[in-house]
């Protein structure tokens, strides 16, 4: 008996790969109705945090998620309860109180790349620490918005060892009394420097 041969014909056909949709999906589960609402509305002392969230092209980034976190204006770290409190009865997400001070924030950026965030000053550190999630990102990013009146830059170890072109890009900007402006730029655009992003071993 003798092998068969290759078959005679053309090859057969193969349909293509189905395209795969690539992330990132940060406006699924993870953003919540008062996420940037870390102090109760009408908190006397109350400040504002926004800016907007550039790529490398100088072009705002509309699908950015940023985390805050921070302590409480007494130096406290406990904060309370927030974005993941649930009802005890039916086990729906019940989120924040809108009374208490939770010490973190998740926004996501809006069309123009823009987010807000409504807090406290922090006690005991000059700072907000920022967390960013972005399309084009394989890991998210650690940084810092140093805020206006709490921060003294040749005093602060880790401004104080920066050129002070890229010191400027961790100090926020007063805009108003209790308004002051962060952005975040996630690369050298040619104009404006890449904001300092931090490693933690």
């Amino acid at each position: 008996m003798t092998a068969p041969g290759p078959a005679s014909g053309p090859p057969p056909a193969f349909l293509p790969t189905p395209a795969q949709t690539v992330g990132p999906f940060f406006g699924y589960a993870l953003p919540f109705t008062g996420g940037g609402d870390v102090a109760p509305a009408g908190e006397p002392g109350a400040v504002i945090l926004h800016g907007q969230v550039f790529d490398g092209a100088g072009v705002p980034v509309p699908d950015a998620l940023l985390e805050f976190w921070q302590p409480a204006p007494d130096g406290s770290r406990a904060g309370a309860p927030g974005s993941l409190r649930r009802d005890p009865v039916n086990g729906a997400v019940a989120g924040r109180t809108g009374l208490e001070f939770t010490g973190f924030g998740r926004v996501a950026t809006d069309a123009a790349g823009h987010y807000v965030l409504r807090t406290l000053p922090p006690g005991g550190v000059p700072y907000i620490s920022v967390c960013v999630f972005a399309r084009g990102l394989l890991h998210h990013l650690y940084t810092r918005a140093y805020l206006p009146g709490l921060t003294d830059p040749e005093a602060e170890p880790l401004l104080s060892s920066l050129p002070e072109s890229r010191r400027a890009t961790l100090l926020a900007v007063r805009e108003r009394d209790g308004v002051h402006r962060f952005d975040v730029r996630l690369q050298d655009d040619g104009v404006h420097e890449e904001t300092v992003f931090l490693a933690f071993a």
